[in-house]
């Protein structure tokens, strides 16, 4: 059985997104799309060398532009001030009084909770919010007036 240059290629691209599946790198769709502009190619009757070019030039063309999306994408927060990671972040809590060290208890979740003061921030009793959560510690600052 002879197989087409294309059916190669198609082969190819299968593999790498098999491989992409089982490693999770999604480097590897970008270099099966190389492969499915190679399978095209030579649906088209290009030559062996011309398949190739077109296969690298879209393998790497999409590796590229893939890197420089993911470099330029703006970072998220760290995992302990992101909203997205604790549903925490936000929430409002009460401050009865602070100590001395900036650190007060609190009542959250039908817990106590250990709490201190996020730096800059005016020592006050009242509404406060969780800007962040370090461990069983929540870090807190004056919420906004009403």
């Amino acid at each position: 059985m002879d197989w087409s240059a294309s059916t190669l290629w198609w082969v190819a691209a299968g593999v790498l997104v098999a491989a992409e599946l089982a490693t999770g790198t999604f480097y590897l769709l970008m270099l099966a799309l190389g492969c499915a502009a190679g399978a095209l190619a030579a649906h088209l009757g290009l030559g062996s060398v011309a398949q190739i070019g077109v296969a690298a030039a879209g393998g790497a063309g999409g590796t590229a532009i893939w890197h420089y999306r993911r470099a330029s994408a703006p970072r998220s927060a760290p995992a302990e001030r992101n909203r997205d990671a604790n549903l925490d972040i936000g929430s409002r809590v009460f401050v009865s009084e602070w100590g001395a060290d900036r650190c007060t208890r609190v009542q959250y979740r039908g817990a106590s909770w250990s709490a201190r003061l996020a730096p800059g921030a005016p020592a006050a009793a009242g509404a406060h919010v969780i800007v962040a959560v370090h461990g069983n510690q929540l870090e807190l600052a004056p919420a906004d007036a009403p």
